[in-house]
């Protein structure tokens, strides 16, 4: 194997394996060591959230386009989600954080950004979508280019297992007055429950921070209550449907 071979061959193997477990895996097939088990499963499992998050709201963007509404859509609710992902991403990308413990949180953003201007522009607010983007794009700016101090960030990220809760409780409240879950997409709320499970194991072992962790344990719990509701409130219809 030439030299460059060799070193896309090491730089595909890190993308799963730590550094440290290349010798014991690859050189001394020693695949009993435990610390490097848990280190190559966090890998894998930040690997797979970070790409399953490409698609995790594609469901919920696709339903409200194919029915050019978003009715049932707390956007207060989608706000303080979209705040708490963006605040989370920031903390993680000024710390410096492996980005496959927070990586899914960049493509979740996105994600929710759309939802938040959809659900704006089928309300007949156009002006209020574009400016929703806007002022998006320049808080992100502010956030990660450098002009924020970590210590604020660190501020910004303990508060955000409160926002997380607010912003689901607000969308379960939303449900419970409506009757239905409206336009809210089952696969959207499943793979949000399933990911952020596995990040409570991903933030552990990769960044041990007291902070990420409480935060995904707060979002798997509130996560799971509007599952509880998807189930619960299954066979309703709404006029959209």
């Amino acid at each position: 194997m030439n030299s460059t071979a060799f070193e896309l061959f090491r730089q595909t193997v890190l993308l799963v394996f730590p550094p440290q477990c290349i010798d014991i895996y690859f050189l001394e097939f020693n695949y009993l060591d435990v610390p490097c088990f848990k280190a190559t499963l966090s890998k894998g499992l930040g690997l797979g959230i970070i790409l399953g998050s490409l698609l995790v709201k594609v469901p919920q963007i696709a339903k409200i386009l194919r029915n050019k509404s978003g009715q049932g859509i707390n956007l207060y609710s989608v706000t303080l989600d979209l705040t708490a992902i963006t605040i989370y991403m920031s903390y993680n990308f000024v710390k410096g954080f492996p980005f496959s413990s927070w990586g899914d949180t960049f493509f979740l953003a996105i994600q929710t950004v759309i939802i938040g201007v959809l659900v704006l522009w089928y309300s007949n607010a156009s002006v209020q979508a574009v400016l929703y983007f806007v002022l998006y794009i320049i808080g992100c700016v502010v956030l990660m280019g450098g002009i924020t101090p970590i210590e604020f960030l660190g501020s910004l990220t303990a508060a955000n297992i409160l926002i997380v809760v607010s912003g689901k409780v607000l969308q379960a409240w939303t449900n419970y007055k409506n009757g239905h879950t409206g336009q809210l997409a089952a696969a959207t709320l499943l793979m949000l429950l399933g990911g952020s499970m596995a990040r409570i194991f991903t933030s552990i072992q990769e960044t041990g921070d007291i902070i990420n962790i409480l935060t995904y344990i707060a979002s798997t719990i509130a996560n799971a209550l509007l599952v509880f509701q998807l189930f619960y409130y299954w066979n309703v219809k709404t006029k959209a449907d």
